[in-house]
């Protein structure tokens, strides 16, 4: 099968688009808008279409980054998706920031971590075939360590640097680190035609933002 997926990931000040054939990447595009996404996004998809000779209708299923991350980053995201899902009559994929950066592991156990502000990360930890083996979560670094479950594990993130110094005498002291890129356009793309292969795209009203802590979004990230 060579689905066309179009994902969007706007839920940090350094965003991207991605159009994918299958689970193959035709172009992934860094986005940077201190300014907010929402003036530039449409147009920076209309450019990525035209230069694959694509339209809107030719995508199969259009895929959104849906957090942790910036309140108001996420919600343009996942707007801008539902929109072009519902004008086109396409399924939508809202994918979790987590299990798009637990991708770029390759242990069997892989412990990502994301910065919470205030002394908090966001984490889970995802296992080879994707499934969550612990589930995300919002705490101290050095509490969230404690619940991991024992085994190889290899720790994730685009910025180990905060953390790392609390692994050592840790039981994860030896443990392999790996500094994931900050776009997740085409990640976010693969995941979603996993799930549209396997029927688990949706219709784009069900898609929803995934902020961890619905309660304090709002507090965790700049707002654009």
């Amino acid at each position: 099968m060579n689905e066309l997926i179009l994902a969007v990931d706007t839920t940090h000040e350094f965003g991207s688009l991605a159009l994918l054939h299958g689970t193959d990447v035709m172009e992934e595009v860094l986005l940077h808008a201190p300014e907010g996404f929402g003036q530039i996004l449409f147009e920076r998809i209309a450019q990525l279409l035209e230069r694959q000779g694509r339209q809107v209708r030719d995508v199969d299923c259009f895929a959104a980054a849906s957090g942790p991350g910036s309140f108001t980053g996420v919600r343009i995201g996942l707007a801008c998706v539902k929109g072009l899902a519902e004008a086109t009559g396409k399924p939508a994929a809202a994918v979790s920031n987590l299990e798009a950066l637990a991708t770029f592991g390759t242990a069997r156990m892989r412990a990502v971590v994301l910065d919470a502000r205030r002394g908090e990360i966001y984490g889970a930890v995802y296992g080879m075939r994707g499934g969550a083996i612990v589930p995300e979560t919002v705490t101290p670094f050095t509490a969230w360590l404690r619940t991991l479950p024992d085994g190889e594990i290899e720790f994730i993130s685009t910025d180990f640097s905060p953390f790392a110094a609390a692994l050592a005498g840790s039981r994860f002291e030896s443990a392999p680190i790996v500094t994931a890129p900050r776009a997740l356009g085409a990640a976010v793309g693969r995941i979603a035609c996993e799930r549209l292969r396997a029927g688990r795209a949706v219709d784009p009203a069900a898609i929803d933002a995934n902020y961890v802590r619905r309660s304090d979004a709002e507090l965790f990230w700049k707002e654009y």
